[in-house]
């Protein structure tokens, strides 16, 4: 049986640790041990724990739905073979033992026109390109795409990392439907039908801001995609569409989908989060929810009281070094020149403020962690089951958490789920057993509607 509640000492070591960790790539587990031979009792039974942990983690295949991507990290003399600041590469995978990752075709909402439509259309088909040009030509020795499940476990076999393609909007489909299979030849394996903002075939999520809708739920192009996708053998995925657009996906769709990377509305309110009607839902049509490490979503207050503190230390240095602290909307009406100064001066307030944040911020308002991320994994798993339960990041998007901060603290999740009492089985469901159900469900349905 699942325990919900950890043991209450390892609960507090596990916060004390949190407040030790000094830096992105610094594992939680690792703040726990001690060199000394007088170590206690109790410190080896930490250290047993962590050994047992790390076993699961590697026998599990550890899959994140969601990793956004910059293509200017995809080229010969620059790319994730490198120690890139970003929070996922090759070796930020390897160190935090993350095998799988999801790296996204985004492309922002836009114009409904013709040059709206060409424009995403390029980006997405850059985005495609740049993923496969790593896998194929920069480090095809490190790091291959997957298009199923057996090609998951085959590439995992051979000591390879996996690359997987997920669309974030349909935007740039435009209104070519082949497009959707087109997508799905260059290895698409998901694909939501909107972002912020409506698009040609679904409302946002963002419509709850102004009330302002589209199409009140999907188009009929929309409501075509769906049956569309189903055909192709592309995951549906309804993170970001508005809920209207959600329950019409769940009424239309043959096959099951996904939430590439929300979570729990009744857990944290955030409109880009799922109640509990969509959940139950969800569970009923079989598919899976990949609760996201998105601060802001998982723990809204916390994160506002965070931010908050911070922007207090960083107002303080600034004030002190006579920088001033400009709004997104004076950012973005500076020239080239001047953003650039400001970028060196912001970037010198972030190193002034990075040895103070601790004793001046987290001690007084903590920040959202892994512990508040697996709390929406206990809420699913309690109101859906384990079955329909995932794990994504959405790093490079916004996405990371104190303690999961890049790939590279990858384990820290698995340490928090066991000390939950999720057994390994549990474990192996949750990192990437289900969704690979789904996409296996997905993709015998497509074969079948394709001989149909």
């Amino acid at each position: 049986m699942k325990l919900l509640i950890s043991s209450p000492r390892l609960v507090i070591l596990f916060i004390y640790s949190l407040l030790l960790s000094c830096g992105e790539d610094t594992p939680i587990a690792g703040a726990n041990s001690t060199s000394t031979a007088q170590q206690s009792e109790s410190t080896e039974s930490e250290q047993a724990l962590i050994a047992r942990v790390r076993g699961i983690h590697e026998r599990v295949i550890t899959l994140d739905t969601h990793a956004d991507i910059n293509t200017s990290n995809f080229t010969p003399n620059n790319n994730y073979t490198m120690d890139l600041d970003t929070q996922v590469t090759l070796p930020k995978m390897e160190a935090g033992g993350l095998d799988v990752a999801w790296f996204i075709v985004f492309t922002g909402q836009g114009t409904l026109d013709a040059a709206g439509y060409a424009t995403a259309y390029a980006n997405a088909i850059d985005k495609f390109n740049a993923i496969h040009r790593l896998a194929e030509e920069i480090a095809p020795d490190q790091i291959e795409i997957a298009f199923t499940s057996d090609d998951v476990r085959r590439i995992n076999a051979s000591g390879k990392k996996i690359a997987m393609i997920g669309i974030e909007n349909a935007y740039p489909v435009g209104l070519d439907m082949s497009n959707i299979k087109d997508f799905h030849d260059r290895g698409g394996r998901y694909m939501s039908l909107a972002h912020n903002g409506h698009s040609q075939f679904s409302d946002s999520n963002t419509g709850e801001r102004d009330g302002v809708w589209l199409h009140n739920g999907l188009s009929q192009m929309g409501r075509d995609a769906v049956l569309e996708m189903n055909k192709w053998g592309i995951m549906v995925d309804i993170s970001h569409p508005s809920k209207e657009a959600i329950m019409e996906m769940l009424d239309l769709t043959q096959a099951p989908l996904i939430a590439s990377h929300s979570s729990a509305r009744a857990v944290s309110e955030h409109s880009r989060n799922l109640d509990n009607e969509q959940l139950l839902r969800i569970k009923e049509n079989g598919g899976v929810v990949q609760t996201v490490a998105f601060k802001s979503y998982l723990n809204a207050g916390k994160n506002t009281r965070n931010a908050e503190a911070l922007s207090r230390l960083n107002e303080s240095i600034a004030a002190d070094l006579g920088y001033e602290i400009l709004s997104f909307p004076e950012r973005n009406r500076l020239n080239a020149a001047d953003r650039a100064i400001y970028n060196s001066q912001m970037d010198e307030i972030s190193q002034l403020a990075a040895p103070r944040i601790i004793s001046e911020v987290n001690t007084i308002a903590p920040p959202v962690n892994v512990a508040d991320f697996v709390n929406h994994i206990d809420y699913l798993v309690e109101l859906i089951g384990i079955e329909h339960v995932g794990i994504s990041s959405d790093f490079d998007g916004g996405g990371g958490i104190q303690g999961w901060n890049s790939a590279s603290e990858s384990l820290n999740v698995t340490l928090e789920l066991v000390k939950r009492g999720y057994s390994e089985a549990d474990i192996g469901l949750l990192w990437s057993g289900n969704l690979l159900r789904v996409l296996d469900d997905v993709q015998r349905i497509a074969a079948e509607l394709q001989r149909q």
